[in-house]
């Protein structure tokens, strides 16, 4: 009985003494690989974005993409990225209600910046991601009260909201045409909430004034290396995600084998 215990006592050790080895090899080595590996593909994601190199100098050359309409062509125009902001924004509108054309474009001194994107790529590779897969939901009364009312030349009218948005690969542009709601017909009044593309007849308030959408427009461009970006993400948030199943693996055995 006495031998038995003992017996089992050397191999307990000798088999804590495997699981040691090999997980001061998989700090040692793995990691390290894995994390080299991951700067890596982080260092490539952000080729992607076309940014300066500190101390170059050297100009981001400017890429032109055409708006996309997806089922209307109320809205036309094209879209200039250059590096990781988007500079120009020239966009057509034609008012449904007397086909009357409309044309704005950004201030000289206005940019959209898609750094909303990498500001959180460093700190946390899957929020980084979903500003990719999954768009903000946004309220009304945000949309209004955002920058983007302020960035084009001539001034947007007051009855106009446009929001811009990244989704997957696509550069989404969002136009709503809004009417003044009366106070006779705001009894049933029943604000929106968030959401990544609201629908006519949703209402809100802005400014003690009260709206009602009355036509969306939506239109995009494919930009492909936004494609790329995800995929690079992606990989990187897999090999993160198996290097701390091994890990788990020994601590779940330290944790709970009992001694």
């Amino acid at each position: 009985m006495a031998a038995a215990a003992a017996a089992a006592a050397m191999a307990s050790a000798a088999e804590r003494a495997v699981l040691e080895e090999e997980f001061k090899w998989l700090l040692q080595e793995e990691v390290h690989a894995v994390l080299k590996q991951l700067q890596d593909i982080l260092k490539e994601a952000s080729h992607r974005f076309a940014l300066p190199v500190s101390g170059s100098g050297g100009a981001v050359k400017q890429e032109n993409f055409v708006l996309s309409p997806s089922g209307t062509d109320q809205v036309k125009g094209v879209l200039t990225l250059q590096g990781d902001a988007l500079c120009q924004a020239d966009i057509n509108l034609k008012m449904p209600r007397n086909n009357q054309l409309l044309h704005f474009a950004f201030r000289e001194d206005k940019q959209w910046k898609l750094q909303q994107l990498m500001d959180a790529v460093m700190l946390q590779l899957s929020r980084a991601r979903n500003r990719l897969t999954t768009p903000a939901t946004l309220t009304l009364p945000e949309i209004a009260s955002s920058g983007l009312t302020k960035m084009f030349t001539p001034a947007l009218p007051p009855d106009i909201l446009v929001n811009f948005y990244i989704n997957l690969n696509k550069l989404c542009l969002t136009v709503y045409q809004l009417h003044v709601l009366q106070p006779s017909t705001t009894k049933n009044f029943k604000p929106a909430g968030g959401s990544i593309l609201h629908n006519p007849g949703a209402m809100f308030e802005f400014g003690n004034q009260r709206y009602e959408v009355s036509h969306v427009h939506k239109v995009e461009c494919v930009v492909p290396w936004l494609n790329d970006a995800l995929v690079f993400f992606t990989v990187s948030l897999q090999l993160c995600q198996q290097l701390k199943d091994k890990i788990s693996v020994f601590s779940s055995y330290w944790n709970y084998r009992p001694y």
